[in-house]
């Protein structure tokens, strides 16, 4: 028994001479913040509304005779919309016609017992009192067939007024009324009939706070923003079912007075619309530029760790360990997150594996290459499309100054 144990106890003093096994190190995803030239961009909410809106009522009463257009179709300035009964101003017209013929009758016959009664007055055939009576009625006879034919041309704008046509281009609503229904006109309660509203180009309402109207209006004063158009800052927008701001417009009108009550003025910005996509009405938010071009680092929004009100990522240091590092957000540029402070660009960010890492833990490191996305992208590239958009204001800032 003594024997057997021997070899036993050799093997025992072997593996208790072995150093301990080091575990397995967790494998992270790691990337340097990318350095690209960027602009910070206030976001607001607003609406698009028409640039030109128009409510068809008839300038005539009349029954409604014909509809000329099909419901919510576009149509052109001059088309036309409605016709009301012409026969009643047509006779109309026939009578201020004939009263304007009877005038000028009238009239040639006062002129000439004038001229008469001025060649009997000088060989004193006549007295000065007839004399009078007959220039008196000359006057009155041109003076009542200057009546007739203005009655006579309101006879024809009244025959012209039967036929409703589209004061502007754009799209008509649907008819109010139907064929055969007495219409009442030329009064402020006249018959609605339909409406009209253009479309393209389309206006694009959204209000600004005080603050940062002074901080647009420094930037302008301080000529930090190069390249703008004569009419106005850039404004990008996007739907509410839009991940992307695609439409691009510009600010073409600021208000006169900051709200008292709310503390805002509104912007007016126009938008151009080819495919008629944007309608009166439509909810959409916007970016502006809001800084001049300035250089930022950029990371995945997946490396940044929430600690309630702080905001942190994980950095490896040369020996692969793990730091914390609180850092200070900027706002989001091409899909990924703007850092304004507490990382710089060569550092090592943990970008994925985030929720396995402690600091001072030590890990295997996995290279990620990080590009800028195509959508929402902020980054001067995509504004050298719009060359001449931006600069330190713009001219309706420049104006009101």
């Amino acid at each position: 028994m003594l024997l057997a144990t021997i070899p036993l106890a050799g093997c025992s003093s072997q593996h208790a001479s072995e150093p301990p096994r080091e575990a397995p190190r967790p494998q992270v995803s790691v990337t340097s913040p990318l350095q690209e030239s960027i602009i910070d961009w206030d976001e607001y909410t607003g609406r698009f509304d028409a640039i030109e809106s128009v409510e068809v009522r008839a300038r005539v009463s009349g029954y409604l005779e014909s509809i000329h257009f099909r419901d919510g179709a576009i149509v052109e300035k001059g088309d036309l919309l409605f016709v009301i009964d012409r026969r009643p101003f047509e006779a109309a017209l026939d009578q201020a016609k004939a009263e304007r013929e009877g005038a000028e009758a009238r009239n040639e016959l006062a002129k000439l017992e004038l001229k008469r009664s001025k060649a009997l007055l000088q060989e004193n055939a006549v007295s000065q009192d007839q004399y009078d009576k007959q220039l008196s009625n000359c006057r009155q006879a041109a003076a009542q067939l200057h009546a007739a034919r203005a009655a006579e041309r309101q006879a024809e704008l009244n025959l012209s007024f039967a036929e409703i046509r589209s004061p502007i281009r754009g799209r008509i609503s649907r008819k109010l009324v139907d064929v055969g229904n007495l219409v009442s006109g030329g009064s402020p309660d006249s018959t609605l009939l339909t409406t009209i509203v253009s479309l393209d180009p389309i206006y694009f309402y959204f209000a600004v706070d005080e603050h940062a109207y002074l901080r647009y209006v420094r930037l302008a004063s301080e000529e930090m923003r190069p390249e703008i158009r004569s009419d106005g800052t850039p404004v990008f927008a996007g739907l509410t079912e839009e991940d992307n701001f695609g439409h691009k417009g510009h600010v073409d009108f600021v208000d006169s007075r900051i709200g008292a009550e709310t503390g805002t003025i509104w912007f007016r910005a126009t938008f151009p619309n080819p495919d008629l996509k944007l309608l009166p009405g439509l909810f959409a938010r916007c970016r502006i530029p809001a800084s001049a071009k300035q250089q930022a680092l950029l990371i995945p929004g997946t490396s940044v760790g929430r600690d309630q009100a702080i905001q942190f990522v994980y950095v490896l240091n040369d020996s692969n360990v793990v730091e914390r590092r609180t850092i200070e957000l900027g706002p989001r540029a091409c899909g990924l997150q703007v850092v304004r402070a507490g990382v710089t660009a060569g550092d090592r960010i943990v970008t994925k594996g985030v929720e396995t890492v402690r600091p001072g833990a030590r890990v295997e490191p996995v290279w990620e290459k990080i590009s800028l996305g195509s959508d929402d992208c902020l980054v001067t590239e995509q504004l050298k499309a719009f060359a001449g958009e931006l600069r330190a204001g713009d001219a309706v800032f420049r104006k009101q100054r």
